[in-house]
């Protein structure tokens, strides 16, 4: 049976997972539509793209949550699908029945299975009737804060307060001592309401060493629903990831790590789920694991998963979604090599990891062998402060674990970004670290290994040349490019610099 394609797909997002989703619908022959926020105007996702169309306003609210203008420009455009990447809308059931309602394909999973496991307290409650192992606690909802000081009690302190309908570490707590629950139940209440619309939150024992493990699930419309293994995403800084792996360093014995994924695709299953989206677990040292959440969406770190298993995650969802059904079995998945992703963040460790403002001077993006990044910028890119600060994502493959560790290291080192200030030295710090040599990586690296780290002091002298250079030749040159959203030429120095080579003529 022929499942023909889309023509048309709108990418409702922005950034690298933008332009990611650009090549996947240029490879299938699908033209790619892109909206952009007005300080968005200029990002190269929108050049990249075979059509372009304004979300005015500059906030996620007034742009990339605007589901009235997304719908309607796809109406207009005659766009028959919206990829909604990650973050935004990707996982707002609303949004993809509303999509339904307008005849367009949500790529990704139908709006029933996203609210069964949406909600964490939800699915906790989907897991737990179809023997997937779930932490240990109760769910908060109708218990007022005596209750939940008993049921904390009973779980044993520490226990970990998280709300019931987001992520991302809002709404989260963790608390040492009885006498601290009640402020911090609170306190995480009042998060979830900011953050979520909804004060909902679940009780959990925390764990004070344990590793972040998740499983990739793929699911067709023709009952087929397989995993391709797993990551891990332990190295992790206020509940945020920053490095991500595969295969996870903590699964050693493959008889764990079947029974993880057999966890995870039950729990899918039993959502009636399709398309692509990760089960996340905790999996302690002496391995025992337990359900976490499910995210019914891609993942920030899916490339990890795509070079180890050779599977293109994000043309599949788009085959997928068209209603092609998958051409290959369980069995004939396989992890090969490994692979590392390190997030590329605007923000000054020096300064608390606050986000870091302003036009990218220049970008030199690092190539080679087993070496891929997915970015979302270039020379004269203005970092503003209304999305999400992540630059790129830098991600090796080699052999076993050391290789791509190397090429990691060597990757980071070559990669440059200046007029703004990246943790990329902080990354580095990382890779160097024994511990995480060694793979003993939980989710309290940060705090046990690097505490208290602070970027070098000194400024190299090339960085001095260059950031000299940027100040006395911006607006002087880059007419190749278009100008930023307040109407300056972005520097490039290539352009800038007409009558200078860099090869010697005979």
């Amino acid at each position: 049976m022929h499942f023909p394609l889309f023509r048309k797909v709108l990418i409702a997002n922005r950034g690298e997972i933008a332009r990611r989703v650009i090549r996947a619908c240029h490879e299938l022959d699908i033209r790619a539509v892109a909206v952009y926020s007005d300080v968005d105007e200029h990002a190269p996702w929108v050049r990249e793209a075979d059509e372009s169309y304004p979300l005015h306003g500059s906030a996620a609210a007034d742009t990339y949550l605007n589901r009235e203008a997304i719908l309607t420009i796809a109406a207009n455009c005659g766009a028959e699908a919206i990829h909604p990447g990650y973050g935004f809308l990707s996982e707002n059931a609303d949004f993809a029945a509303a999509c339904a309602r307008r005849g367009l394909v949500f790529i990704g999973p139908p709006p029933e299975a996203m609210r069964a496991l949406g909600s964490k307290a939800a699915a906790r409650a989907l897991a737990q009737q179809h023997d997937v192992p779930v932490v240990p606690g109760v769910d908060g909802l109708g218990r007022n804060d005596e209750e939940l000081l008993v049921a904390a009690e009973a779980i044993g302190y520490p226990v970990l307060i998280k709300a019931s309908a987001g992520g991302g570490g809002k709404g989260m707590r963790v608390v040492g001592e009885p006498a601290d629950l009640r402020d911090a139940l609170q306190a995480a209440r009042r998060e979830a309401q900011s953050a979520f619309g909804d004060p909902h939150v679940l009780l959990e024992k925390y764990f004070p060493a344990i590793h972040h493990v998740e499983i990739q699930v793929l699911g067709d419309h023709h009952g087929q629903l397989l995993h391709l293994y797993e990551r891990e995403c332990s190295v992790q800084r206020r509940h945020q990831k920053i490095i991500e792996e595969s295969p996870a360093p903590v699964v050693r014995d493959p008889a764990l790590r079947e029974a993880i994924a057999a966890a995870a695709v039950r729990l899918a299953a039993a959502a009636g789920y399709t398309n692509a989206g990760t089960v996340e677990f905790i999996v302690e040292p002496a391995g025992g694991f337990y359900f976490l959440e499910m995210n019914t969406r891609l993942q920030v770190e899916h490339p990890v998963t795509e070079l180890v298993t050779g599977i293109d995650l994000v043309n599949w969802q788009l085959r997928v979604a068209a209603g092609e059904p998958l051409p290959f079995a369980q069995s004939d998945v396989r992890q090969r090599g490994h692979a590392i992703e390190c997030r590329v963040y605007a923000e000054d460790p020096a300064a608390g990891f606050l986000p870091s403002i302003g036009r990218i001077a220049h970008y030199v993006r690092p190539a080679g062998p087993g070496l891929r990044v997915d970015d979302g910028i270039e020379a004269g890119s203005e970092v503003t402060p209304y999305y999400d600060p992540m630059l790129a994502k830098v991600i090796t493959w080699g052999q076993d674990r050391p290789e791509a560790i190397r090429k990691m290291g060597r990757a980071l080192r070559e990669m440059v970004v200046l007029g703004v200030t990246t943790n990329v030295p902080f990354l580095r710090a990382i890779l160097e670290e024994p511990a995480f040599l060694a793979g003993e990586t939980s989710t309290h690296f940060l705090a046990e290994h690097l505490p208290d780290w602070q970027p070098p002091a000194e400024v190299s002298e090339m960085e001095w040349i260059a950031a000299a250079a940027y100040e006395m030749l911006a607006g002087t040159g880059g007419e190749s490019r278009p100008p930023t959203a307040d109407g300056r030429q972005p520097f490039d120095l290539w352009t800038a610099a007409p009558g200078w080579r860099n090869v010697v003529s005979s």
